[in-house]
């Protein structure tokens, strides 16, 4: 069950300067920016593959197995306010980054724990799966719209966001049925045409955990069952 998220709290890590990245996957392990339609530096909805060090892998995947059934993400954070142009262009090829487990409690409230000290991941250019500005002028499509990425059987869908306000959210599918490997990289887009878009910062997730839907995506038809939520955002994004 998703929980309504009220305005943030968290640890005094969040507050320093630097990008976020949310982990998502098992098999492959993908990295989604978190991002903020009124902060130039993060208004980029970004979805990309960094190069992670054995140790840093094996923590996140063990301390994800011990709360698979509670609302708690992964990130990675990395100092600074450097552009992310500078990795899809492939002029930043390393950075340090420190793991984060971010905990959500009974009122929404955010709070951002380092889990490990900075390593260094590399970054590369082909390994970027999705690029593009935050528009906050932009419309809301009809219908709840999802950009598709992963690898394999293994397949995730993130909201894709329009104006603002809105919301944030990356879910992992269960039984994906349908979508081919030019789907997922670069990332696909998937309308789901039984969901009405929010036009709007959704309240709770529009899609519920366990329910079977079919999308299209290419021209194709493609169905899964919404599996467990690797984020969730409807406050900060939207903060001017």
């Amino acid at each position: 069950m998703t929980v309504e998220h009220r305005p943030d709290t968290v640890s005094a890590t969040a507050d320093r300067h630097g990008h976020r990245f949310l982990l998502i996957g098992k098999k492959t392990i993908f990295s989604y920016h978190l991002g903020l339609y009124y902060v130039p530096i993060h208004a980029f909805q970004m979805i990309t593959r960094f190069g992670l060090p054995d140790g840093l892998r094996d923590t996140y995947l063990s301390d994800l197995e011990a709360h698979e059934d509670q609302q708690v993400y992964y990130s990675l954070f990395t100092e600074g306010h450097w552009p992310l142009q500078d990795i899809v262009d492939g002029r930043r090829t390393s950075l340090p980054v420190e793991l984060e487990r971010v905990t959500v409690d009974a009122q929404g409230n955010r709070t951002f724990t380092p889990l490990l000290p900075a390593v260094d991941a590399t970054c590369r250019k082909e390994d970027v799966v999705h690029y593009r500005p935050l528009e906050p002028d932009a419309g809301y499509p009809d219908f709840l719209t999802a950009l598709s990425f992963g690898q394999a059987d293994e397949v995730h869908l993130a909201h894709r966001l329009a104006g603002a306000p809105n919301w944030d959210e990356v879910i992992t599918t269960v039984d994906p049925r349908g979508f081919q490997p030019g789907d997922l990289a670069p990332a696909g887009t998937v309308t789901v045409s039984t969901v009405k878009d929010p036009h709007g910062a959704a309240p709770k997730s529009p899609l519920s955990t366990g329910t079977r839907y079919e999308g299209t995506t290419g021209g194709r038809t493609v169905a899964f069952t919404a599996g467990r939520q690797g984020w969730w955002n409807n406050t900060s994004l939207n903060k001017k």
